[in-house]
């Protein structure tokens, strides 16, 4: 049986407090496995709020460095970090945040060959990734081996956040069922990005996990949330499940995890 110590009865008091968590539910937080894919502008403020939430276990997966760029919106990292892999910053920051959460650093580009096996130990998924073909990549893994999904994208002055639950309504590619051409597909190096936006997105998606783990409040099954900041405005958008979708649908076409490529035109 689990017993808290008086350093965590002190961490997580105002969790305690809440009838919807209490002690039985900080338990389950402490024995939660996460897996955040990118450790950018979405899994800085994702990974900031599960480690200060004493989510027990954090996998993070991304292949790169910290460079100055990022300062402006990835929080986890510092000019004291640049030139440092992120995910080694990160975790760093989260665990001097919070001793209780353990980080699993993962400095690989994540791919159909190695996908399968870094998430299956894991409970729930949250892709903070920055391209599509990721997207993709996360949510037909996720489908196949049944892991619920957090997933959150941001552009510009505008982010959105949805949450898959495989076999429980739609996946990703309901909603988008293939990926758009290159030359229609933006990117944060050439319309840029408020740095503020990624902290509500990611705030979002690490409050839909909790959710999850918690097993309290309704998560954003079967909705897309929309958030658009110059207006300050949320909006929800049904997603029905696509009953002929490639992954998720009657009749998958798709059944195995692979790669994907851009569509050239």
């Amino acid at each position: 049986m689990m017993e808290f110590t008086d350093e965590q009865l002190q961490r997580y008091a105002r969790h305690i407090i809440l009838p919807e968590v209490g002690i039985e539910g900080q338990k389950k937080l402490l024995q939660a496995k996460v897996f955040v894919v990118g450790a950018g502008g979405l899994g800085c403020p994702v990974g900031f709020y599960l480690a200060a939430a004493g989510v027990g276990t954090i996998g993070i997966v991304d292949s790169d460095t910290v460079e100055m760029s990022n300062l402006q919106r990835q929080i986890a990292h510092s000019t004291k970090t640049i030139g440092i892999a992120k995910t080694e910053s990160a975790r760093a920051t989260f665990e001097a945040l919070n001793p209780d959460a353990k980080i699993v650093g993962v400095r690989e580009r994540l791919t159909d060959k190695n996908i399968t096996g870094l998430i299956k130990d894991y409970d729930i998924v949250v892709d903070c990734s920055d391209n599509f073909p990721t997207r993709y990549l996360v949510n037909d893994a996720c489908v196949l081996t049944k892991k619920p999904l957090v997933s959150g994208a941001i552009l510009r002055f505008e982010g959105q956040v949805t949450t898959i639950i495989p076999g429980e309504g739609h996946c990703y590619r309901c909603l988008f069922e293939e990926m758009p051409p290159k030359e229609l597909m933006n990117t944060l190096q050439v319309s840029g990005i408020i740095g503020a936006v990624p902290g509500v997105i990611g705030a979002i998606q690490a409050m839909e996990v909790l959710k999850l783990i918690l097993g309290e409040g309704d998560v954003l099954k079967g909705r897309l949330l929309i958030y658009d900041a110059l207006k300050t405005k949320f909006r929800r958008v049904k997603v029905p499940r696509n009953p002929e979708c490639a992954v998720c649908g009657n009749n998958p076409t798709i059944t195995e995890v692979k790669d994907y490529e851009v569509n050239p035109s």
